[in-house]
């Protein structure tokens, strides 16, 4: 699984200009689903993304993670994160997985950082969407299950 983690003061996620998901300062997640990816991916990013050290102390410095805070995630089912640009101008989708297994994992991901203590809001799998999002400092990282 890939992930797309950005530090946010506000974001908000709609589907046919309806508002399906709004987070106050926490993280928005988009989140991508390889073929091969098992419950043991989705394991692996919820222990992890929650508990990055990417928000300020006191001091300036990055001490502190969304636990720690308190903060809220807004998560993002986005397969286009597996579109390989490397040939031609079309991206290729081939590894991403097919819609059924990547729901699936999308939700078990979920569940697991909703078991942190951390309140998730989401999109809709599978939908058009429009996310709007304050990125904080900006910070934004990207973490692979596979390159642990």
């Amino acid at each position: 699984m890939k992930a797309v983690v950005q530090r946010a003061v506000n974001a908000s996620v709609t589907v046919e200009e309806n508002d399906v998901g709004t987070i106050d300062r926490g993280l928005v997640v988009l989140l991508g689903v390889n073929h091969e990816d098992t419950e043991e991916d989705a394991r692996y990013l919820a222990k992890k993304i929650p508990y990055l050290r990417i928000f300020e102390d006191k001091d300036g410095k990055m001490n502190h993670s969304l636990v720690d805070l308190g903060g809220q995630m807004l998560s993002i089912s986005q397969f286009t994160l597996y579109g390989d640009c490397r040939k031609g101008r079309r991206p290729n989708f081939m590894q991403a997985a097919k819609p059924d297994q990547a729901e699936k994992l999308y939700e078990s991901f979920n569940q697991m950082v909703e078991q942190e203590g951390v309140k998730v809001e989401t999109g809709e799998f599978g939908a058009m969407m429009d996310v709007k999002l304050t990125n904080s400092g900006p910070v934004t990282l990207i973490i692979d299950s596979k390159e642990r």
